[in-house]
C-alpha cells in the first residue's frame, strides 16, 4: 500500500502545472511538415549518420546497483533527488511525447526520420530515470502522464528556441555534475550520476538537431525574432536558477554552490549558444544577478503564501506574481552581448 502511495504521489507531482513544472507540447505539424534543410544538406546527412550509428544503444540497458535505503538517513536529501528526477523524467518524457506526434503527423522524410530517433533517445532517457525511481519504490505511471498531463500549444519557432536552450544546458549541467563528482567521488552518493558523461551527449547532439533546423531557415534568427530567443534565454536560465535553489540539500550532497553551478552552466551553454543565436545575455551584470535572486525571493514567497491557502493568501500572491513578472521585464531590458563568433561554430561534446 505505501508503494502504491508513493507512486501516487510521485506521478501526481509529474503531472502538476505548477509555473516551473515542466510542460507538455503540442505544436503546428503542417508547418513543421514543409521544412527544407537542403541548405545544411551535408551537416544534417554527417548528423543523421551519428543518429543512426546510435553509440548510446547500450548504455541506459545497464542496470544500476543501489541500495534504495542509504537514502532514508537524510530526508531531505531524499526529497530533493526525488524532485530533482521527477521533474528530469517529466521533461525527458514531454520531449519523447512531442518528437513522436511530429513524426506521426508529417510525412516529410527528414523531419520524420529526426523525431524518430530523437524520441528514442528521450524514452530510454525516461525509461531509465524510471528504472531508478521505481527502486526508490516511486515510479512515475508514464502512461498516465501521457493522457492526462495538460499540453500546451507552441508555435514551432518557440519548439526551436525552448528545445535548443533546454537541451544545450541539459548537456552543460549533467557534464559539469558528472566532472565535479569525478573529481570528488566522495560526493556521489548515488550511481545514476556515473552515466552522466554519455548521457549529456545525448543532449548535446539533439540540440545540434535543433541548430541545424534554425539555421536552414534564416529569418527565425533576424529581426523581431531577436526578441524572441532573448525571451527564452532569459526564461530558460531564470527557471533553471530558482528550481536549482529550491534543491539545497541536493547542492549540499555534491558539494557544490548551487549559484556557482547555475553561472558556470550560464557560461557554458551561453557559449555554446553562440554557434547560432546572435546574442547572448550578459550574466556577469551585476543587475542580472540581482535580477536572479529576486526571482528566487518571490518564487519562494509565491510558494509559502500558496501552502497557506485562504483567500487573502490568494490575494497576496498575485501581487507577487506581479512582482515576479516585472522583475523579469527589467531582466528582459538588460543589455545583451552580441554574438561575435563566426557563423556554424560548432562546439565538440564530450565523447
Amino acid at each position: 500500500m505505501a508503494t502504491t502511495t508513493a507512486l501516487n504521489d510521485s506521478t501526481q507531482q509529474a503531472l502538476e502545472n505548477r509555473l516551473l513544472a515542466p510542460k507538455f507540447y503540442r505544436t503546428d505539424y503542417k508547418a513543421m511538415n514543409t521544412l527544407d534543410v537542403s541548405s545544411v544538406r551535408d551537416e544534417w546527412g554527417m548528423m543523421m549518420a551519428n543518429f543512426e550509428e546510435d553509440k548510446n544503444r547500450a548504455h541506459f540497458k545497464q542496470s544500476i546497483e543501489f541500495d534504495p535505503e542509504s537514502l532514508d538517513v537524510d530526508m531531505d536529501l531524499k526529497r530533493d533527488f526525488l524532485d530533482f528526477l521527477v521533474s528530469s523524467i517529466t521533461s525527458e518524457y514531454s520531449g519523447c511525447v512531442l518528437y513522436q506526434e511530429i513524426e506521426k503527423n508529417v510525412d516529410n522524410p527528414d523531419v520524420s526520420k529526426l523525431m524518430r530517433y530523437m524520441a528514442r533517445d528521450e524514452s530510454r532517457h525516461a525509461g531509465f530515470i524510471n528504472r531508478v525511481l521505481k527502486q526508490l519504490g516511486v515510479a512515475v505511471d508514464l502512461s498516465v502522464l501521457k493522457q492526462t498531463k495538460e499540453y500546451h500549444y507552441f508555435r514551432p519557432k518557440f519548439i526551436y528556441y525552448a528545445t535548443y536552450l533546454s537541451e544545450k544546458i541539459g548537456y552543460a549541467r549533467y557534464i559539469t555534475i558528472y566532472r565535479h563528482l569525478q573529481r570528488n567521488p566522495q560526493n556521489q552518493f548515488h550511481p545514476i550520476f556515473n552515466w552522466f558523461e554519455r548521457w549529456c551527449n545525448d543532449e548535446y547532439a539533439h540540440g545540434e538537431a535543433f541548430a541545424l533546423l534554425m539555421r536552414s531557415d534564416p529569418k527565425l534568427l533576424r529581426g523581431h525574432n531577436k526578441l524572441w530567443i532573448r525571451f527564452f534565454l532569459l526564461a530558460v536560465y531564470s527557471t533553471m536558477y530558482v528550481r536549482d535553489h529550491s534543491r539545497p540539500k541536493l547542492y549540499q550532497a555534491f558539494g557544490m554552490d548551487p549559484t556557482k553551478f547555475d553561472y558556470q552552466v550560464f557560461d557554458i551553454t551561453s557559449e555554446i549558444s553562440k554557434q547560432v543565436f546572435p546574442m547572448t545575455l550578459n550574466t556577469d551584470d551585476p543587475r542580472f544577478r540581482r535580477g536572479m535572486e529576486r526571482l528566487l525571493f518571490l518564487s519562494e514567497k509565491a510558494e509559502r503564501l500558496q501552502a497557506k491557502g485562504g483567500f487573502v493568501n490568494k490575494c497576496l500572491r498575485l501581487g507577487v506574481l506581479a512582482q515576479t513578472g516585472l522583475t523579469f521585464a527589467r531582466l528582459y531590458c538588460l543589455p545583451t552581448k552580441p554574438n561575435t563568433l563566426p557563423d556554424q561554430v560548432c562546439m565538440a561534446p564530450a565523447w
